[in-house]
């Protein structure tokens, strides 16, 4: 039986495949939540519509606390236990019975009072909480055979194609 791949080698080739802007502001977040999650597991899943980077107490997806998205232009910070969360400032988006999340322009976002104080009410409401005595792992759950692009589409596909006049 093959090896598998080292997962931060497998990771790196995942992020490889985004625009250098958002490959960078992916691993500056990711650098970022590494500090503040220290014993974090994290669970990386290539779907088909974006790579997502669980940050989660134990290896089961539905235990994860937050979770960071890579899509062609942007990346977002997702609350997988954010429904419930108090949201004074109104800075969430969705309106999903579980899930909410933000757009990160840039790492400082996460520095941002507003995005501090979720950060720690979920960490703190999290089903279960991260273990201070854990030791973190990167951990490759699935990767998707088929996945859309990576990049932004080009102008010239996104492009309204000319409607044909109607001949009577």
């Amino acid at each position: 039986m093959p090896k598998s791949p080292d997962p931060e080698r497998q990771l790196a080739s995942f992020l490889a495949k985004f625009t250098p802007e958002v490959a960078e502001l992916a691993e500056a977040i990711l650098n970022q939540m590494r500090r503040r999650y220290p014993t974090a597991l994290e669970l990386v899943y290539d779907n088909y519509n974006a790579l997502a980077i669980g940050f989660s107490p134990t290896e089961r997806a539905s235990d994860g606390i937050f979770s960071i998205a890579l899509y062609p232009k942007w990346v977002s910070l997702f609350f997988l236990q954010g429904a419930r969360l108090p949201d004074p400032t109104r800075i969430l988006k969705g309106r999903g019975n579980v899930v909410r999340y933000i757009v990160l322009h840039n790492p400082s976002l996460l520095d941002d009072p507003a995005v501090t104080t979720l950060m720690s009410e979920a960490a703190a409401r999290a089903r279960v909480p991260f273990d201070p005595n854990g030791t973190h792992r990167l951990i490759i759950k699935s990767v998707s055979d088929r996945r859309r692009s990576r990049r932004p589409a080009t102008t010239e596909t996104t492009k309204p194609k000319a409607k044909k006049k109607a001949t009577a």
